[in-house]
């Protein structure tokens, strides 16, 4: 019988605010459509839509794309110490610092947006998913 690496369940909470911030991004950007007459065509190219958003509504929707990029990573890695049987202990709490400072990142950019308190979080979510990478990688090889 499989016995689920504890690891996983930071992989599930960082997909779950993915949909937190998706929702949070379509409740705010849907209604701004017709509000600034942007017409029925507004979201062919998603990156003309963001340059006609108030910045407040289009920080949801660039921090919904962050979410689709460098956490990639963290997937790939937390589900490979998984399978390697690491996914408990320090790579646990590692994994856990990578979401919960990714929530955080992601409530700075959709809210108040301070550069340098997002920096601050990427730099240290990124130090910890770097950590993860190399403990992997010293199992590995």
């Amino acid at each position: 019988m499989f016995e689920p690496s504890a690891i996983l369940a930071p992989i599930m909470v960082l997909v779950l605010w993915s949909f937190v911030m998706m929702f949070w991004m379509a409740a705010t950007r849907l209604p701004a459509i017709p509000k600034l007459k942007l017409g029925r065509d507004a979201g062919q190219r998603t990156s003309e839509l963001g340059k006609q958003m108030p910045p407040h509504i289009q920080w949801k929707a660039d921090n919904y794309n962050h979410l689709m990029e460098q956490p990639t990573i963290f997937y790939a890695t937390a589900l490979v110490l998984a399978m390697l049987g690491a996914g408990e202990g320090f790579n646990l709490m590692l994994a856990w610092f990578y979401v919960g400072g990714r929530i955080a990142h992601s409530l700075v950019h959709a809210t108040s947006n301070i550069v340098m308190a997002r920096f601050a979080l990427f730099l240290l979510t990124s130090i910890a998913l770097l950590v993860m990478v190399i403990r992997a990688c010293l199992i590995i090889f």
